[in-house]
């Protein structure tokens, strides 16, 4: 994609596109409640499920964090296959990977002109391979999105701990987007140690951020504390139950400087800017490949909880799937993504809440349908008096479930700080209440199974008038609810 020479210009347009929208699918006088997510933040949310790819010398030295000083020669996969990658991501439903172009060793795995530590020095192809140029051409024939992890940190680099490596790292971000973009998401690590000369440096993420704002205005940026997108505290990929797309980040840095994790897994309910929290775990205990991991990947059924704490509390999840030394990832790990989404696409194949002869209802005037057209952009509002205002799901027949799915319009902010959920048995009793925070862009709510009726779900507490834009009821494998 060519980059626009004036991409704040886009922005505007973008903002103008997104207010117009928000406008057409207003009720009433409900206004939006900023902070609002930005055109590609929406779309970022969407996004939920997507792949890491940790590769570098440390799969071949076995390392998790390489010391910079490995010869260029260890790096030497025997078959890589960057296709091979994305047909297993795609047929896992994921909806992009982000590559580990640069770990904290500073060895780059395309011919960086910035840098001597490169697979160009390798054996790898006789040096002439870039593992950056194979993964954009497979990701754009499986139609998947491509990002970029680039650590700053770089234990190899001469220039590293002076001032002149800030330009050579603003230089690389330059170089990847130029050649291999666009990205989807640009992901710095705040890691910031010693280089090799024992200095460390003082990033200028300033001109970092600024950068990339002018170079990949399309793409999210992660870091502890975003522009974009924040780190959830833990590399568990795990969630807070509560959990609000804001946060404030003045007087934080990325790194050692960000807020507190309790914080980050939880965002700030009045933050004053809309940074959404990216869940990341890896599928084996380490991060980058290791032999003696390869009994140790984790099995569909704990994937699908980590589904659970992770996009059904209003996060996306990145998960890690490293390549082995060929260059491929291996059959234990597909096997067990392959699960993974059969578990998914079985569990949520069919919501009761659109099975024929459902009726919802709410004691306000207003286009229940909006609840059950799959957009949760096209929404109902509950109204000032939103806590006498059930939303009640009728189902035809009495049925077996276990899980309700609730999603806000978040185009319109997040809002919703409390809701309850009753599952109404055949005699019109409350046989189960559950209570919950914060929905955002989806909230996945399980529970002991019951025979119903009927669903009634409650706002109990919000920010603003409670806007409700999609509700599912399911009935998933009874191992599958939610484990604390």
């Amino acid at each position: 994609m060519k980059i626009p020479t004036r991409p704040f210009a886009f922005l505007l347009l973008s903002a103008g596109l997104l207010a117009a929208a928000v406008n057409a699918r207003s009720q009433g006088n409900v206004k939006p409640l900023p902070p609002l997510p930005s055109v590609k933040q929406a779309e970022w949310h969407d996004m939920e499920f997507y792949l890491f790819a940790h590769f570098g010398p440390n799969t071949f030295t076995n390392l998790e964090w390489g010391k910079g000083t490995e010869q260029e020669e260890v790096f030497n996969p025997t078959d890589l296959d960057c296709r091979q990658w994305c047909r297993i991501a795609k047929a896992a439903g994921a909806k992009g990977i982000i590559i580990t172009a640069k770990h904290h060793d500073g060895f780059c795995l395309w011919p960086s002109k910035f840098s001597d530590h490169t697979v160009a020095r390798s054996k790898w192809k006789d040096g002439k391979g870039d593992v950056l140029r194979e993964l954009s051409k497979a990701c754009r024939e499986f139609g998947l999105k491509m990002g970029i992890y680039l650590s700053p940190w770089d234990r190899n680099h001469p220039k590293y701990g002076t001032p002149g490596y800030n330009e050579v790292f603003i230089n690389m971000m330059k170089e990847v987007v130029a050649r291999y973009g666009p990205f989807f998401e640009f992901w710095w690590d705040g890691a910031n140690g010693e280089g090799p000369d024992g200095k460390k440096m003082v990033y200028d993420w300033t001109r970092f951020k600024a950068t990339l704002r002018t170079i990949a205005p399309f793409t999210v940026v992660f870091s502890d504390i975003g522009p974009d997108i924040h780190w959830v505290g833990n590399e568990s990929g795990i969630a807070g139950k509560t959990n609000w797309a804001l946060l404030d980040t003045a007087g934080f840095q990325p790194g050692a400087g960000a807020p507190p994790t309790d914080t980050l897994n939880r965002g700030n309910e009045n933050g004053r800017v809309w940074l959404p929290a990216e869940s990341d775990v890896s599928i084996r205990p380490g991060w980058f490949y290791h032999q003696e991991e390869d009994d140790k990947v984790k099995t569909p059924e704990q994937l699908f909880q980590l589904y659970l704490k992770s996009v059904g509390r209003n996060s996306c999840l990145l998960l890690n799937v490293p390549p082995d030394r060929t260059g491929h990832f291996t059959s234990f790990d597909s096997t067990a993504l392959m699960g993974f989404k059969e578990l998914r696409d079985k569990s949520f194949a069919y919501s009761f809440a659109k099975k024929p002869g459902t009726v919802i209802s709410t004691a306000l005037p207003s286009n229940t349908k909006n609840l059950s057209d799959n957009d949760a952009e096209t929404y109902i509002s509950l109204g000032p008096d939103y806590k006498k205002n059930a939303i009640e799901i009728k189902l035809r027949h009495p049925e077996i479930v276990n899980c309700v799915v609730l999603k806000e319009p978040i185009r319109m902010g997040q809002r919703v700080k409390g809701v309850t959920i009753e599952t109404i048995g055949e005699n019109g009793n409350t046989t189960y209440t559950l209570d919950a925070t914060t929905i955002g862009h989806k909230r996945i709510l399980t529970f002991p199974k019951q025979l119903v009726s009927a669903i009634r779900i409650r706002i109990t507490d919000s920010k603003a008038i409670p806007l409700l834009g999609d509700v599912d009821v399911y009935k998933i494998d009874d191992e599958l609810v939610e484990k604390d």
